[in-house]
């Protein structure tokens, strides 16, 4: 059996399961209980969108026909929103027009039934890791950000220009401050941005 990411330390990921079909949802949740993974099922995109939480890491498995919203139009307002939770698509009825769609808008596969459970644990591996490596990205952009919006008025202006390629003294004349003082703000700047050499003030600003 495929080892869905490191499930048994990665214990927080959650599988959330929209799938109108009792059946189903509960045999995917027992699936998924045999190889320790939490999983939670929703019986319409609706009850979904009324019961999630976004900041629970994870993925969601959703079923392309639903009663209601159909699973294709819960993962475009998804997509729409700039939330980046991972999904694998599940149907019965899939053709290609549709798993290109699906995958097209982002998902991370797209199954028909009935698959294997072997298909459907790789799947749920790819999206945990998925899932993890967004949530990592965002932690470091708002560690950026917040760094960012520690800086004074004056010291964004010497790091916007510094980091331009202009000189302390282009920039000096550029502000109308001496030297010295841009030096001071540089040095400033660079403590509250947390790095030691112009090199990683760049790099950082750029991913600001």
């Amino acid at each position: 059996m495929t080892s869905i990411g490191s499930a048994k330390t990665e214990a927080r990921q959650t599988v959330l399961i929209v799938e109108d079909d009792l059946a189903t949802g509960e045999a995917l949740c027992d699936l998924l209980d045999s190889a320790g993974v939490p999983a939670l099922r929703f019986a319409s995109a609706e009850e979904f969108i009324e019961a999630w939480d976004p900041s629970t890491a994870g993925c969601l498995v959703l079923d392309a026909r639903l009663p209601g919203m159909s699973g294709i139009e819960l993962q475009a307002r998804l997509v729409e929103s700039g939330i980046k939770v991972p999904i694998i698509v599940i149907t019965a009825h899939g053709d290609v027009p549709m798993a290109r769609k699906a995958l097209k808008t982002g998902a991370v596969e797209f199954l028909t039934k009935p698959f294997q459970d072997e298909e459907f644990f790789l799947a749920v591996a790819q999206a945990f890791a998925f899932d993890r490596e967004t949530r990592k990205a965002n932690k470091i952009s708002e560690s950026i950000r917040a760094r960012v919006d520690s800086l004074s008025n004056r010291e964004r202006q010497v790091v916007k220009l510094v980091t331009s390629g202009l000189t302390n003294r282009e920039i000096a004349d550029q502000l109308c401050l001496q030297v010295v003082t841009v030096k001071l703000y540089r040095r400033l700047a660079m403590k509250k941005m947390g790095v030691d050499t112009l090199a990683d003030l760049v790099k950082l600003w750029e991913k600001r």
